[in-house]
């Protein structure tokens, strides 16, 4: 074989060796694009049926978490994803921000807790594009939401009104740590407290002053007001961690041991310090079963079903001696 033939044959056989390549390369490319395919087409159809935006007031706390909890809980049963977001801490205005958010992603359905007037327009945003809306925790009842699910929170102020008068005896000097003034649901715990008390001869409201639901302006708050009302016999917080900050207070001023302590939420410190004696009554709400039922609800509004406008659940004050009890109860319940 001459040079010429050399070289005409090695092209031969490196282009056919190219070729086949090529050919393997392609024929495993459409294999794996088939196969992309076929798995895009199934993640397509395993998508939930709904997707719902669960918006809450802070999103690390127990309260908000045993809400979503209870939402995300039916997420298998009835095919729903549930997307729980939720301010770092608690702020109205990135709440709002995370609603439009959610309206413009265009979800099936909204949860949220609407803490003031401002939120009545943006409810009222996402009902008039078709998405239903279910207020939790805090009503917003002068916008178009669907329904309220939560506590009757003025109701809840009574319960606690009545709870304080029974545990003093209608003799007490009272300071009130409420979570923030311009809040509605605070407004009537505080209003629903005040019905009560104010009947009775034996007890004074002496200060009335708000934590921002944190726990270090909950303290301070409470120190301040020892320092400045020294015949303060009982306090009554109307959030969460209002509790907290009272105990803490008392305790810096060593006066633990001389003040009553009504508090909001049987979250795992404030069940703590009811067990040790240093609270003396939280008014329990039920956050998981808010969640829940806030589900159900939305459900039962996209399947055309008859709903009520408003579902209130439980509220109940519980002492030390309520604690054996409670823990069986959470323990069937999680059965």
């Amino acid at each position: 074989m001459n040079r010429k033939a050399k070289i005409i044959y090695i092209i031969l056989i490196t282009t056919f060796f190219i070729a086949a390549g090529l050919s393997i390369y392609y024929y495993q490319k459409l294999q794996i694009n088939n196969k992309q395919m076929d798995e895009a087409v199934t993640f397509e159809a395993s998508l939930p049926a709904y997707h719902f935006a669960l918006i809450g007031e802070e999103r690390n706390h127990e309260y908000w978490r045993l809400v979503g909890e209870g939402a995300k809980e039916l997420e298998s049963e009835y095919d729903v994803f549930v997307e729980y977001e939720a301010p770092k801490r608690s702020n109205p205005d990135e709440q709002l921000k995370l609603v439009d958010m959610a309206i413009k992603s265009k979800v099936d359905g909204i949860i949220v807790q609407a803490l003031n007037d401002n939120f009545t327009p943006m409810i009222n945003k996402a009902v008039n594009e078709g998405i239903p809306v279910i207020t939790v925790d805090t009503d917003s009842p002068d916008s178009e939401r669907n329904a309220y699910i939560g506590t009757d929170n003025y109701e809840a102020g009574r319960l606690a009104g009545e709870a304080l008068v029974n545990d003093t005896n209608g003799q007490a000097t009272v300071g009130i740590i409420t979570g923030n003034l311009d809040n509605l649901h605070h407004q009537l715990r505080l209003q629903g407290f005040k019905d009560v008390v104010e009947d009775v001869e034996g007890i004074e409201i002496v200060a009335i002053e708000e934590s921002n639901i944190t726990r270090v302006e909950a303290e301070e708050t409470a120190y301040s007001m020892l320092m400045e009302y020294e015949n303060i016999t009982a306090f009554y917080g109307t959030s969460s961690y209002n509790g907290l900050g009272i105990v803490a207070a008392a305790d810096s001023l060593k006066k633990q041991n001389d003040i009553y302590v009504i508090t909001f939420d049987a979250i795992k410190q404030n069940i703590e310090l009811l067990e040790n004696g240093d609270i003396d009554a939280i008014v329990e709400q039920q956050p998981f079963e808010m969640g829940n039922q806030s589900i159900k609800v939305l459900l039962d509004i996209l399947q055309d079903r008859e709903i009520e406008e408003i579902y209130h659940t439980d509220t109940s004050v519980i002492r030390r001696n309520d604690l054996a009890s409670m823990t069986e109860r959470r323990m069937l319940a999680d059965d």
